[in-house]
């Protein structure tokens, strides 16, 4: 008797369609078990986030000598005391109290009812700079990106200035005055190189805490000195760099986080530490850059970058800032930047090479004096002439001044430069990279 189809194993059973019978592979112990994705843990940075050290009392001032601020990090011996000095902590401290004053606050938050008189005559000397710079307008350079020479004469009438505008904030004594200025005078960028960095933003934060060890500011102008201040500051450099073409001064370019500035990024991630819906991905987004960029540091900064470049895109002109975006929260970035202070500036020989020691804020004993050593100041460098200097590796080698800041004579046209030529010959719009 024939047995049923029913009898029959599946993989002898008729083809229903007709036809001649196939094989049906049995594949049920054959797929793989279908599991979610896990991605895989970042490893967690080994270097712990710097701390910030208390602040030391202020000098007595009755006892001080004044003397004019000199370089005195002229080897990687010299740098090494630095680190271990008790300067290094001060300007540890007061660079990341300054931060610290300012989480979860906008701009927008400060009224002008709460600045106290020394902010006030901070924020007037910013004013006049800005109107020195106004009425000092460029020569035309035939569509050149380097650096305008008029940049000299602006920083000769800053300079010009300095005893008045220090007597309006209280600093009278003349010896003193010599001492604070050269802080404020290098803050506007330097003479001969005609370039701008983060070293001149530095010196800018040195006047003010010049300022605070002669107890003119206290710690209760800290927030008013962040988002006032410095904010104003920013708004005149920004002026500065884009009608003198200041070249960067020590930049890597796109593979840095900005050519000019670092303290907004870390201003700005304490401003949005633990802000509800402001996320770090929102760097992408233009209506948000465009709402709150105003009130917000970082987003500000990022949009004043955006403008200054010839093609559209973090990722293709500022690719580290595009990196960082990708992070979970504000407090990672924020403790990088603390991190990125360290290394890139105050760690950094080729940077900090060009620091300024004075009483107010004291060398190491130990240090190396510029006359011994035969070097000229920051001022008395002459164009073109050669500068003895250390890179990376602590080697001592020789380049033009005119150059690249740990470069060799490699002039690096301002990218602020760049954008304003393009404007000039009606360029509307930002290029864009053609496989974007």
């Amino acid at each position: 008797m024939a047995s049923s189809t029913t009898d029959m194993p599946a993989s002898k059973a008729p083809n229903p369609g007709g036809g001649a019978s196939q094989a049906i592979p049995d594949l049920k112990n054959r797929i793989p078990k279908l599991e979610p994705r896990r991605r895989k843990q970042a490893e967690p940075n080994p270097t712990p986030v710097p701390e910030t050290p208390a602040l030391p009392p202020r000098p007595d001032v009755s006892t001080l000598s004044y003397k004019i601020p000199s370089r005195r990090i002229l080897s990687p011996a010299d740098h090494e005391l630095f680190l271990a000095s008790p300067t290094y902590k001060l300007i540890l401290a007061f660079v990341f109290r300054l931060s610290e004053s300012v989480v979860d606050t906008p701009i927008s938050s400060v009224r002008d009812a709460e600045l106290s008189e020394p902010v006030k005559g901070v924020l007037t000397i910013l004013d006049q700079a800005e109107a020195l710079c106004r009425e000092t307008p460029p020569n035309e350079t035939g569509g050149s990106r380097f650096g305008n020479k008029i940049f000299r004469v602006f920083l000769d009438k800053v300079k010009q200035r300095a005893r008045e505008w220090h007597a309006s904030l209280g600093v009278t004594d003349e010896n003193a005055v010599s001492e604070v200025s050269a802080y404020l005078n290098q803050s506007f960028g330097n003479r001969t190189r005609i370039d701008y960095g983060s070293g001149h933003e530095l010196n800018f934060t040195m006047w003010l805490l010049c300022l605070y060890q002669l107890g003119i500011l206290q710690e209760s102008d800290f927030k008013l000195l962040v988002l006032r201040a410095f904010v104003r500051y920013l708004e005149v450099m920004r002026l500065v760099q884009s009608t003198y073409y200041l070249e960067p001064a020590g930049s890597h370019g796109v593979w840095g986080l900005d050519d000019y500035q670092f303290l907004p990024f870390l201003f700005g991630a304490s401003q949005l530490l633990h802000h509800p819906f402001i996320t770090p991905r929102s760097i992408h987004q233009e209506l948000t850059i465009e709402e709150f960029g105003a009130d917000f540091m970082y987003l500000g900064q990022v949009a004043f970058v955006n403008s200054t470049k010839t093609v559209k895109g973090l990722r293709w002109h500022s690719p580290m800032l595009d990196d960082i975006s990708s992070a979970k929260s504000w407090t990672k970035i924020e403790g990088g930047m603390r991190r990125m202070f360290v290394s890139e500036v105050l760690r950094k020989l080729p940077v900090m090479q060009h620091f300024m020691f004075g009483s107010l804020i004291p060398a190491a004993e130990g240090m190396s004096e510029l006359a011994a050593a035969g070097l000229p100041t920051e001022e008395e460098e002459e164009e073109g002439g050669e500068v003895s200097v250390f890179d990376e590796g602590g080697v001592r080698h020789v380049h033009q001044p005119s150059g690249w800041g740990d470069c060799c004579g490699i002039k690096v046209p301002s990218s602020i430069a760049a954008a304003e030529e393009m404007r000039k010959k009606g360029g509307e719009h930002l290029r864009r990279i053609p496989f974007d």
